[in-house]
Formats: C-alpha cells, structure tokens, sequence
C-alpha cells in the first residue's frame, strides 16, 4: 500500500457523510432553474470546512503548527576555508597553455542550512552536531524573520547533538514541550516541522514507521572507533536536507525526536528518515548545557546480534539469541572484566565472518535478544562508574560477569598490524603472528619464548578440525592492535618464515604434528593439512 493510503481511506468516509445529507430531486420532475448563458462567469462556491475524521485531523494540525512553528528555528552557518587556485601564464599566440604558477591562498565561504528549536527561556538551541561543526559563524532567524548570531555552547558528536545560545527577548522564545519517546508505538502520527532546502517553517505529516534503529554517527570513518546512536526514531513524514536538528511531534504536539538523516539514493525525501529520541535528548542537552559535553557509559565491544547461521557455526542451538562480542576494546571495562572477543573465521553465505566470542544473553536481567538491545540498555538506563552484570554464554556454559561501565574514549586512529596466512599447496588455516618480547610479555610466556601466535582460525580448516585455538584478546603493541591469547606453535618453528616453509615443503594430505604452547603448557596436535 502506498503511504498515503490512510488519506484516500478518510475521503471516502467524507464522501459518504455527503452523500447522505444531499437531497435528490426526482428524476422525473425537470428543473425550474434556467440554463447558465455560455458567456456567463463562472458560479463562486463558498467554501466549507471539512467534516468529520478529516475535519478533526486538520483542526489538530493547525493547532499543532500554530502552538510549535514559533518554537522551530532557521540555522545558517558559514565556515570558512582557504583554498589554492592556481594561474596558468600565457604564451604569445597559444593562450591558456604554459605552467602553472601557485598564489597566495584564498578564502572562501562554505554556507549551510539546518533547523533547531527552542529549549528554555534561557535562550538555548537544540539541534544537530553535524549542522554547526566546523562553523565559524551562525545565524538563527526565528519564525518572524528576527534574526540574531549564536553561538555553539556544547557538541556531541557520538550522539549528534548540539546546543547552540542566542540574545534575545524572552518574549522571543517559545520552548517546546517534550514527550516521552519509550512510549512511543510503531503506526501513530508523526509530524515533522523544520526548514528543508532553507524553506522555513515547512510543516510534512507521516506516521511512526519503525523503532529502535542503530543510527551511525559522523565519527564513524574517522579512523577510531565508530559508534551508533541507539533507539532512533524512523518515519515515513518527508524529511530533506534543511530539517536536520528541527522536530519530530506526537499528536498532541510534543517533541518525541530530533530529525537528523535520511535514507535515499537521491538525497533528499524516500519515505525514510530518522530522528533521534526524546529520551536521549533529555539525557544529554542538560549536560551539554552546563558543562559543554557530554560522556557516554562504555563497555568496550563491537559485535552483532547472533542468526541462526551463527549459532550453527558455534555449535550452539539455531534458537540461541543474543549479542555475539567480535571485538573486545584493550583496556576497556569489557577487558578488564574478562570477555571474550570472537577468535574464529567462518565464511557465511560466501561472506567472512567471526565467531567463538561470549554470546551476551541478558544485563542487569534484561534479556539481550539483539546487539541493539543491548547498546539501547547502556544508553538509556545506564551511568559512567555503574556496575552492570551480563550473562555470557561462552562456550556452551553460561557466566555471570560483573563489568564496571568507563567513560567511553575520544576517537583516535588506531592501526591494524599486518596478518600473515600462510600460503602454498597446502594448507594450515590460520592467520598468524611472529611471538615477540612484546607479545610474550602480554601473554606471561617465558623470556626469550619464540614461535608463532595463532590469532585466527579458519571454520573448516585443518587447523579448526584438529582444535587449534585462536586469540581472543585485544592488546596494543607498539601503536598496533593485536589479539593474543591463543595457541603459540613453538619448537623448531621461531617465527612466521619458519612455519611457511614448513607448510610449503608438505603436501595437502600430509600429517605433520605441531607443538603449542596452551596456557602454560607443552602439548602436541597432529594436523593433516588441507
């Protein structure tokens, strides 16, 4: 069905409540009234209000746009950039050609358009992160053209909020009413107000089309950690480029979001677009406020909710639920309580992918069905210093594990250490790593020890079939990730060129047995190699 079905729904009912007010005359009986001359003008027909359902939702709406419209404001930002234009000299009789020749560098001005809204009579501006980073000058104009400079108070980028001050008249400033986003329910009227493509005080209507969305923020890319805003808001009320920081309201014209991205292959409206929730903004604007930042509660994992294809690879029922932990960020609350990050490589409708990490079920006995469940837990009922208990499934016994939550760090390029696999006619299955005394100091293995890390196993290689085992744990050495904690093939193997040539002297089919270090001990696994 096309969205705007329900429309098309409440004409028709229109449509029969006229039908059954308007008297007929009988057919037989001609009508007294002249022909109209065809010079003649046309009749005026007055116009009526609308009756019923639809004359309601209009009441509602005008009502709506009259008491919020006046709290939605314009924001226009200049940033400002040098650039380098070269000159090219010319050469009598061939212009244009020649070598060029640099100047000297020259401003120019980059303009940008967003929404915002009023928060307090303290002359405080909520809107998105992403429309006032990098300004060097704003404007905010109101609904009655006043239009005054602001200024950025507090940013958070990881939440895509920001709070911007203006000096005017409290007689200027209409705060808007905020609702309670958790109460929120998929199907229920949404209204969106802002300034899209600069058109100020633009009023679109949809409905509330899905919930807890994981939103990527702006840091993502940067070369540090990405993180996701949790709970987002999704609605099919048109939003484009300009409505960015402006408000998502309920029908009684309350804020339940603040609209912040859309999805479309044409950047502008598709049915789709988001809006950050009023229980997140609640959290974070007061904070921004005082004290012009905000920190956010960190647990230290990356992962994904666990399918059916990979509770299969981990041996676990296809009906197991929860949030699979890829990653384990070193030194994070996560490390130093002990989880576990994924260790294996398994290939996934042709596609790689990681397992062998804890499975957490549930926090705080809230039960984890979704990873999204569970960063929308650490959001929204969750503080920096607070101990939280998770249940983790880790291979195929459930621990309870106690974790107290950090403040989650600044975005930083991290660097990825280069991991060989060896490569021949046959086959081991691993990526591994050259032990040094870095990563033996890591791993308390003796001084001196030698030999080669497995830090990944491959799902099906003959490396996995005979047991060998993977790392697990996240360490930074010398400015590089590395996982450690997994099998170490020591004995006439003391670096990575050693067991490739080990590897490359064998044949596929061949039985070559391995000597490991495993937590603390010497045993020895026999490998047919693939």
């Amino acid at each position: 069905m096309k969205r705007y079905t329900w429309l098309i729904a409440i004409l028709l009912i229109l449509l029969l409540t006229f039908s059954g007010c308007v008297s007929q005359s009988p057919a037989a009986e001609p009508s007294s009234t002249p022909s109209p001359s065809p010079s003649a003008a046309p009749e005026v027909v007055p116009a009526y209000p609308a009756v019923g359902a639809l004359g309601n939702i209009e009441v509602t709406l005008e009502h709506i746009y009259a008491q919020v419209n006046p709290s939605v404001v314009n924001i226009r930002v200049l940033q400002k950039e040098e650039v380098m234009f070269p000159t090219f000299p010319e050469i009598p009789g061939f212009p244009f050609f020649g070598l060029p020749t640099p100047q000297e560098p020259q401003e120019r001005y980059l303009h940008g358009l967003g929404s915002g809204f009023v928060w307090n009579k303290e002359g405080y501006i909520v809107t998105n992160n992403h429309v006032v980073d990098g300004a060097d000058r704003i404007s905010v104009t109101f609904h009655d053209g006043t239009t005054v400079p602001g200024k950025v108070v507090g940013t958070d980028p990881d939440g895509d909020l920001a709070v911007i001050k203006v000096e005017v008249p409290d007689k200027q400033l209409q705060p808007v009413q905020m609702a309670d986003s958790t109460q929120v329910k998929v199907g229920q009227m949404a209204i969106a107000i802002g300034n899209p493509f600069g058109l100020q005080g633009t009023m679109t209507v949809g409905f509330i089309s899905a919930l807890g969305r994981l939103l990527p923020t702006d840091t993502e890319g940067s070369g540090g950690p990405s993180y996701s805003i949790p709970d987002v808001i999704q609605t099919d009320a048109p939003i484009n480029p300009g409505n960015s920081g402006g408000v998502l309201l309920d029908s009684g014209g309350k804020v339940i979001g603040v609209t912040a991205a859309i999805v479309s292959p044409a950047g502008a409206n598709a049915g789709i677009g988001f809006a950050i929730p009023s229980a997140i903004v609640q959290k974070v604007v007061p904070t921004l406020i005082k004290t012009g930042h905000y920190e956010h509660p960190w647990l230290g994992v990356s992962g994904v909710s666990l399918s059916p294809d990979l509770a299969k690879a981990m041996d676990l029922k296809p009906d197991q639920r929860g949030a699979l932990i890829v990653d384990v960020v070193p030194d994070s609350p996560a490390d130093k309580a002990g989880l576990r990050g994924s260790d294996r490589q398994v290939t996934i409708e042709g596609e790689p992918a990681r397992v062998g990490g804890d499975v957490i079920m549930s926090i705080d006995g809230q039960t984890v069905k979704e990873f999204d469940e569970l960063v929308t837990y650490l959001a929204r009922s969750t503080e920096i210093g607070q101990t939280v208990t998770l249940t983790v499934l880790r291979k195929g016994n459930e621990e309870g594990v106690k974790v107290t939550l950090a403040a989650r760090p600044k975005s930083e390029t991290q660097k990825e250490q280069t991991k060989v696999s060896p490569a021949s006619g046959a086959r081991l299955g691993i990526l591994g790593l050259t032990v040094t005394s870095e990563i033996a100091d890591a791993m308390d293995l003796p001084t001196g020890q030698t030999g080669v890390l497995v830090e990944q196993v491959q799902q099906g290689s003959p490396a996995d079939q005979s047991g060998l085992r993977g790392s697990y744990k996240p360490v930074i050495i010398n400015g590089n990730r590395v996982l450690v904690g997994g099998d170490v093939i020591i004995e006439l193997i003391t670096q990575m060129e050693d067991l490739q040539a080990l590897i490359q002297k064998s044949q596929p089919g061949q039985e070559v047995t391995l000597t490991l270090s495993r937590d603390g001990e010497n045993i020895q696994i026999r490998v047919t190699l693939g």
